[in-house]
């Protein structure tokens, strides 16, 4: 992006070190496709001469990027623009001109839930890939992670949120949402996901997960029972489900005697441990462990823009090893 530096920003950008948050935003500058992005948002974004001059879409697109990345607030973004170089200049900003606030950046992302951008976003992503033949679509990896929610009821309302729902997992209650997602076997690429209240079924969701070019499916012991459900009778795909905790824990008590089909819970488990990676890119690595909005849209928004960028993640992982 074109932009005059300030003094401060041209001896920050000429200096010897690199520090791994340029690094990383570096790879991000070549890697993501910007103008397929700024194309989707275009359409929707104000246009200058219809009162206050907007700033550039690249500008305010770069800014939401930082925000997915690094779990910032729309406060905490602004400040960010002012106190850390790297991230000004990777939005294409300097000192010497005016920084976006905090509501400008917050009426960015309102614009992208407003017509669901993040969704088709997401879904631009997929289709970059698989037309680099990244995404080669010959198998699909599914599972779900929970996601906590705020249960507090010191709000304006007063409850809870409505649309979140408590579950039971282990011997620990979670209150808060689902993400389910279905991974591209051999690189680990998330190719769809859906968002649900925490006490959906996984089973349940199973079809939204599938592209239906598979040829074979992996998922753990909760979806077992899947190939028999109507929706999904008609998929043309091998389907290898993790047998139950419990039987696992029966095998390994004859190790000797259950060899063979301990091999194969093992070989199960190691093909379907890919499907963990966008998970903890987007929890680890991006910080996303708590849902920060209310109800299941705005959320689903969010889980839309961190997959697309968790997937371009990936790709570097992929390119770097």
């Amino acid at each position: 992006m074109d932009h005059q530096l300030t003094f401060a920003d041209s001896e920050f950008s000429h200096k010897r070190r690199q520090t791994r948050k340029e690094k990383f935003l570096g790879r991000m500058e070549k890697l993501i496709p910007w103008q397929r992005l700024v194309t989707i948002i275009e359409p929707y974004y104000p246009k200058a001469g219809k009162g206050r001059r907007p700033y550039p879409l690249m500008t305010m697109l770069r800014i939401h990027c930082l925000q997915q990345w690094y779990s910032l607030s729309d406060p905490a973004m602004e400040d960010a623009l002012y106190e850390i170089a790297s991230m000004r200049l990777f939005a294409g900003l300097s000192l010497d001109r005016p920084i976006p606030d905090h509501t400008t950046i917050m009426n960015f992302r309102h614009l992208l839930e407003r017509h669901n951008l993040a969704r088709t976003i997401f879904d631009e992503v997929v289709k970059w890939l698989a037309d680099a033949g990244v995404l080669l679509k010959e198998g699909s990896l599914m599972d779900a992670t929970i996601i906590e929610a705020p249960n507090s009821t010191k709000n304006k309302t007063g409850t809870r949120d409505p649309e979140m729902h408590q579950t039971k997992k282990g011997n620990l209650w979670h209150f808060g949402m689902k993400a389910h997602i279905g991974v591209d076997a051999r690189t680990g690429v998330t190719h769809s996901f859906t968002t649900t209240s925490a006490n959906v079924h996984d089973l349940n969701q199973a079809e939204h997960l599938l592209h239906g070019e598979e040829a074979f499916v992996f998922a753990d012991s909760g979806y077992r029972g899947a190939e028999k459900r109507d929706e999904l009778k008609d998929v043309k795909a091998d389907w290898y489900i993790a047998a139950i905790p419990s039987k696992v824990k029966a095998l390994k008590k004859h190790p000797r005697i259950n060899k063979v089909l301990l091999g194969i819970e093992y070989k199960k488990a190691s093909i379907r441990a890919k499907v963990e990676h966008p998970f903890r890119i987007i929890k680890c690595q991006f910080g996303f462990t708590k849902a920060r909005y209310r109800g299941l849209k705005k959320n689903d928004g969010k889980l839309a823009m961190l997959f697309a960028l968790a997937n371009i993640v990936r790709v570097d992982q992929m390119l770097r090893a």
